[in-house]
C-alpha cells in the first residue's frame, strides 16, 4: 500500500481580500466628514493623523488577510512601523479593536458575496444568525443567534454582521432541507424586543453606526459619485500601487 502524505495549505478568501482592498486611508477629520454609507470603503485609525502611517498600517491588515497573519504578528509589524515614525506603539486592547474590526468586516462581507452568488443563493436561500455566546458576546447578539430569516428580508439591510466593533458575529446559508432539519421558524422582519438567554427583554438595537449591511455596499468604477475625499485618497493609493 503507498504511503499518502496529505499537506494542509491555507486557502486565501478572495472575495475578503479583494473588499478590503477597495478600501482608502483617511485622517480621522476626512473620515468623519463621510456619510456613514461611504465610511465603509475608508480606513482610519482614531489618534493618527498622518496619511503615510495610516498607509502603512492599512498594508499589514491587509497582509494579515491575504496571508492569515495573527493578530500578535500584525501587532508587533505594525508597533514596529510606529516606533519608526515616532508614535507610541499600540495597546494590546486597540491592536485587538482595529484587527478584530477589520479583519470581522472583511471576512463577513466576503461571505455575503459568496452566499448571494446567483448559483449559490436559489439552493441556499435562507441564511441563520451565528454568534460565538461566550461571556463577550453582546447580550441582543446572543438573542439572535440560531434564529433564521430569508436571504432577501429587510432584517439583514439592518443586522448583517458585524454589528458594532470588535463583533465576532457571523451567518451562514441554509438550504430547505437544512431548515427542515433543524427544525427552525423562519422570522420575519426586525423584532422590536428581544430575550437574550437569563436577562429581561430588551429592545433589539445595532451599536451606534453599525445599523447597515456591509456587504450590500459595492465599489463602483465611476468615482465622480464619490466624496471629495475619496476621491483623491484612492486617486493617491493607486498610484501608490496599494
Amino acid at each position: 500500500m503507498a504511503d499518502w502524505k496529505l499537506e494542509y495549505t491555507p486557502l486565501t478568501f478572495e472575495e475578503a481580500v479583494q473588499f478590503f482592498r477597495e478600501k482608502v486611508a483617511l485622517t480621522p477629520a476626512k473620515f468623519n466628514e463621510l456619510a456613514q454609507e461611504w465610511k465603509l470603503k475608508a480606513f482610519t485609525i482614531a489618534g493618527i493623523g498622518k496619511l503615510d502611517v495610516l498607509r502603512d498600517i492599512l498594508e499589514k491588515l491587509d497582509q494579515a488577510l491575504a496571508e492569515g497573519t495573527t493578530l500578535q504578528e500584525f501587532r508587533q509589524k505594525a508597533n514596529e512601523l510606529l516606533e519608526k515614525r515616532g508614535w507610541d506603539g499600540l495597546t494590546p486592547y486597540r491592536a485587538d479593536n482595529i484587527f478584530r474590526t477589520n479583519i470581522q468586516t472583511a471576512y463577513n462581507v466576503g461571505r455575503y458575496r459568496q452566499m448571494s452568488d446567483p448559483d449559490v443563493l436559489p439552493r441556499r436561500p435562507y441564511w441563520l444568525y451565528d454568534a460565538v455566546n461566550d461571556r463577550r458576546t453582546r447580550p441582543t447578539h446572543a438573542a439572535l443567534d440560531g434564529k433564521a430569516w430569508r436571504a432577501n428580508d429587510h432584517f439583514w439591510d439592518t443586522w448583517y454582521p458585524p454589528n458594532g466593533y470588535r463583533c465576532r458575529c457571523s451567518v451562514r446559508s441554509l438550504s430547505e432541507r437544512d431548515v427542515k432539519r433543524l427544525g427552525l421558524t423562519i422570522q420575519e422582519g426586525i423584532p422590536a424586543m428581544v430575550a437574550p438567554p437569563g436577562r429581561p427583554v430588551q429592545p433589539l438595537m445595532p451599536d451606534p453606526g453599525w445599523s447597515f449591511n456591509p456587504g450590500k455596499v459595492s465599489w463602483q468604477p465611476d468615482l465622480a459619485k464619490y466624496p471629495p475625499a475619496l476621491q483623491q485618497a484612492y486617486a493617491r493609493r493607486q498610484e501608490r500601487g496599494f
